[in-house]
């Protein structure tokens, strides 16, 4: 018989037999689950802990003098902890603080949440973490899918963007609030005069067909506005990026924009690495050549071979997959006064 495995401090663990025959596969799933939930809520405390940690270091660091900060980070680097990770260990510690501080929570009772359960109620408006902390100071397990439900329930229930009329047939279970709530989150996002707009839509129709075709024109809204701003092909003055949003949407054509100013996006994005990789590797190729010589053949064939991706023209292997064609694309640098000045045809 294998012996089973040293227990951590605090952390106690009844693993199935995993040989055992008397024991069903439901069964032996279920209680390994059980497991798996008390190995997060050990986690949990641990990770909260750590954030504390974490913030009396950088608290120490904040007290005045040259160099500030740099000892925090020297003892993040001496432990591989990256700065991101330290500051979520942090907010992490903070929240614990806010819930237990305020007193809506016991300390104990922090061992009925998950991890992420946690994290989501920290982040919760303060009447869903009354309620949350209520049920855990009872004693249930609270998970993730609880409280984004709660936090649904809430946020349809008392969001003052969505009409009276949303708001009550949700409050009348005639709409799921897990339908409503990315309703809100999307309006949010948008201007009150389109706001208001789809307010006018759900007061005349406050129907679960509706609600999610709103959710999903203000979704393409806000996805329009904030690709349209950030790509350069359309910050041209003459440009009215406004009615054209408001012309797609009337030919019901708006996801189709949103999708094409993102695809804009995303290929500007693409480009401009592109350049910055060229720029990069015609520089590193005149400095190869340089350090090499006659003497380095093997080298010289590296580096011709190379030479179909720098210069004006770039030849690039689409691969097999596209039946081995070659993409050529030609890079001409422009100045602002060419750009200016007029074009022959």
């Amino acid at each position: 018989m294998v012996a089973a495995p040293p227990q951590l401090p605090g952390l106690s663990l009844e693993l199935p037999d995993p040989d055992s025959d008397t024991i069903s596969t439901m069964e032996f799933m279920a209680r390994l689950e059980e497991a798996w939930a008390v190995c997060d809520r050990f986690d949990l405390q641990t990770e909260i802990c750590r954030g504390r940690i974490l913030r009396a270091v950088r608290d120490r660091e904040k007290r005045g003098g040259e160099g500030r900060g740099t000892g925090f980070l020297q003892w993040l680097r001496e432990r591989e902890i990256s700065k991101t990770r330290a500051y979520s260990l942090i907010q992490l510690a903070d929240s614990s603080d806010d819930l237990v501080g305020e007193g809506m929570l016991e300390l104990t009772s922090v061992n009925n949440f998950s991890k992420r359960a946690f994290l989501e109620t920290s982040q919760a408006d303060p009447e869903v973490q009354q309620l949350i902390s209520e049920a855990a100071n009872e004693g249930q397990q609270i998970t993730r899918k609880q409280v984004r439900r709660l936090t649904d329930d809430f946020t349809a229930a008392t969001s003052p963007l969505l009409p009276q009329e949303i708001r009550q047939r949700t409050a009348d279970n005639l709409l799921p609030a897990r339908a409503v709530a990315p309703l809100v989150r999307e309006l949010a996002k948008l201007p009150d005069q389109q706001q208001d707009d789809l307010r006018r839509v759900l007061s005349d129709e406050p129907e679960l067909d509706r609600v999610k075709d709103v959710t999903n024109t203000a979704r393409w809204l806000s996805k329009a506005a904030e690709a349209g701003l950030a790509v350069r092909a359309c910050q041209l003055e003459h440009l009215d990026l406004d009615k054209a949003v408001q012309e797609a949407q009337r030919l019901d054509a708006l996801g189709l924009l949103a999708d094409s100013l993102a695809q804009a996006l995303a290929l500007e994005s693409a480009v401009l690495k592109l350049h910055t990789c060229w720029r990069r590797l015609n520089g590193l190729q005149e400095r190869l050549w340089v350090e090499s010589g006659s003497s380095t053949p093997h080298l010289r064939e590296v580096m011709v071979a190379l030479q179909t991706l720098t210069g004006s023209t770039l030849r690039v292997s689409l691969g097999e997959l596209a039946g081995g064609k070659r993409l050529r694309l030609q890079l001409v640098e422009e100045s602002p006064e060419q750009l200016d000045s007029p074009q022959l045809p």
